[in-house]
């Protein structure tokens, strides 16, 4: 006997063309449906799902309203697609998500033609949506274009640079203001939905227009004060005076969950055909629709695996804490000794490990939202005065923060700690996340120094040693996921600058290694001495400044040199190179190889299939020293 399906609506839509066949009235039920799909996908995938959550409604009047792929809508970041995906030819791969081969947890241009423009760092999507309205204007094409921004990705100066330049360029864009922590406006109702609903109209906004075209002929004083009358009367009631200040007409703020508010509005901005710019403010909520979600404080933003019914998250039990952790309770005990530490993120306190700090000094802990060019040159100004700022990002996102790194830090060689979390290679979140290219683009700079933590123990000495170091701007880099399994010290002693060690000694091969590549090359080392190969291994402990005595040292003493890193090309090797070239070092003979980071963007994947796979491990380890031994790596027997 056939069970009856639990998504008859859902099951007769694969695209949106599909979706727009159905009658408005099954909208809600057929949301319904998609929201279950989603939580059904996420349960056992995990990933970002109070984010997908809050935009069910949306993402079905989008698509319902709109003649997508040929009308664009642009999701900012990415994270909260999932529902997107499943309207969109996916449903069927979407407990793939964030899997290895599967399908990416942010919208992605080469997976779907529904995908206009990738993401996963935010604040991006006004600016690629001008982008596309104005390459349409020059192709003489009639397509909407749709930015879709959450209220956390308008706290960067990015989306405001985008807006500020679409106000002046007067071309068509809609961008959605997706407000999901009621941080601009107050709670909604049936009065704004019904003004946002009239203000969205053709013969509202085709007066407006004409008023402007006969205030242009009065003197300008008198156009100026006519103008002001009536849309500040407008904003008074709805709201949205600073975005029509910047050349966008505003609507809103309307409920995100009522289809009955958002698809006559959609449908008036759609058929509108106006010159300017609009933006549309939604109210949602996230987690809407699945209970534990909506109750927990952090709305499931991001999770494992669960249980659908209880919601409860499978955490597999940790041997040992996490890098974040070690680093958040390491910079508690160093605030402790000294008032002048400050902890800064750039909304990502747990993420970073900051929350631990801010909840042990709440006066000296700063999140300055989803801003790392700031947040760099906050940091730089607080080092000014005295202070000692640890300036707490994500490899991958102080990318966006670079130039203020360069001349901001590095030229007036302030003393800003830098503390990279998500250093190497991360897993399910992919390329975007991933932290290949920090050693390279800070190595680089004049005054830096730059150091990578082996193990957890590690970590809480480079945290000293960051706290401990005033001459100039210096960076620790750790990965992310647990530790392995040390006994912590009660507190971390300072490192000196500049100085490795040596692991394991041996006399024919030398393993170099900078971070957490350490054990492998250990375990490399075991796997040699069992083809007879006697190898040394050593800890760098920074890439910059090298250890020169150390460096010669392997040099002289070993056929074959070897660093391995978690980084990309141009980066720790590359440094080694540099000085051992200079030094002469290359021309007796040494064989020197250097083990990055393949030169692609690694997709996701479980972190330690994508070393593997990036020869980054144990036997990718032997495999190169046999290759440098001019041995036939066959010959390499590491089982």
């Amino acid at each position: 006997m056939n069970r009856k399906s639990t998504t008859p609506l859902l099951d007769k839509v694969q695209f949106p063309a599909d979706l727009r066949l159905l009658p408005e009235s099954d909208l809600a039920a057929f949301s319904e449906e998609v929201r279950r799909a989603t939580i059904d996908a996420v349960s056992v995938t995990g990933g970002h799902l109070g984010s997908s959550l809050g935009v069910v409604e949306l993402t079905v009047a989008l698509h319902y309203i709109f003649d997508t792929p040929k009308d664009r809508i642009i999701w900012d970041v990415g994270h909260q697609a999932y529902p997107h995906k499943i309207v969109t030819g996916r449903r069927d791969r979407i407990k793939t998500l964030r899997q290895g081969g599967g399908l990416s947890g942010f919208t992605k241009r080469a997976e779907s033609e529904y995908d206009p423009f990738g993401a996963a760092h935010s604040s991006t999507s006004i600016s690629a949506g001008l982008g596309m309205a104005v390459a349409r204007d020059l192709s003489g094409a009639d397509n909407n274009v749709i930015a879709v921004i959450g209220d956390g990705s308008m706290s960067a100066g990015m989306a405001y640079e985008a807006m500020n330049n679409a106000g002046a360029i007067h071309s068509r864009l809609i961008v959605i203001l997706n407000d999901n922590d009621m941080s601009i406006a107050p709670p909604v109702g049936a009065m704004s939905a019904y003004l946002a609903r009239l203000s969205s109209g053709r013969t509202f906004l085709k007066l407006r227009d004409a008023g402007k075209s006969i205030v242009r002929h009065l003197p300008k004083g008198v156009d100026r004060a006519l103008t002001r009358v009536v849309e500040h009367a407008r904003t008074f009631v709805t709201g949205g005076t600073l975005f029509e200040e910047m050349g966008f007409y505003y609507v809103g703020p309307i409920d995100g969950h009522n289809l009955d508010h958002l698809l006559p509005v959609l449908k008036n901005v759609r058929d509108a055909h106006v010159g300017d710019p609009v933006l549309i403010h939604v109210v949602t909520k996230k987690g809407k629709g699945y209970a534990p979600a909506e109750a927990a404080a952090d709305k499931y933003h991001g999770v494992n695996k669960f249980d659908v019914i209880t919601g409860a998250q499978v955490k597999p039990k940790a041997n040992a804490p996490s890098y974040t952790k070690v680093f958040g309770q390491a910079l508690v005990k160093e605030g402790e000794k000294d008032d002048k530490i400050v902890a800064i993120t750039a909304a990502m306190p747990s993420g970073t490990g900051i929350d631990y700090f801010q909840k042990a000094f709440p006066k000296r802990s700063f999140d300055v939202g989803i801003a790392e060019q700031h947040a760099v040159t906050f940091a730089a100004g607080l080092a000014a005065e005295g202070y000692k700022p640890f300036c707490a990002i994500y490899s991958t996102f102080l990318q966006r923060g670079y130039d203020q790194v360069v001349h901001d830090v590095a030229i007036q060689n302030l003393p800003v700690r830098f503390a990279l979390d998500r250093a190497g290679l991360v897993g399910a979140d992919g390329a975007t996340h991933a932290g290949s290219f920090d050693v390279a683009y800070l190595g680089i700079l004049p005054n830096f120094v730059i150091m990578a933590a082996a193990d957890e123990v590690e970590l809480v000495h480079m945290v000293a040693t960051a706290a401990a170091h005033d001459s100039g701007p210096i960076a620790l880099r750790y990965p992310r996921g647990d530790g392995v399994g040390l006994e912590m010290p009660q507190e971390g002693v300072p490192l000196e600058i500049g100085k490795g060690r040596v692991m394991r000694q041996g006399d024919k091969v030398a393993i170099l290694s900078l971070g957490c590549r350490l054990a492998e090359a250990l375990e490399a080392a075991d796997l040699l001495a069992a083809q007879g190969i006697s190898a040394t291994v050593a800890d760098a402990r920074f890439a910059k400044p090298l250890d020169i005595e150390l460096l010669h040292s392997l040099a002289s003493n070993h056929e074959v040199l070897i660093t391995i890193e978690e980084g990309s090309v141009g980066g720790f090797g590359s440094f080694v190179m540099q000085q051992l070239a200079e030094d002469g070092f290359l021309d007796k003979g040494l064989r020197m190889r250097s083990m990055v980071l393949p030169d692609v963007f690694l997709e996701q994947d479980k972190p330690e299939l994508l070393y593997a796979r990036a020869g980054l491990d144990a036997k990718g380890i032997v495999a190169k020293v046999f290759q440098a031994l001019g041995r036939p790596v066959s010959e390499a027997k590491t089982a």
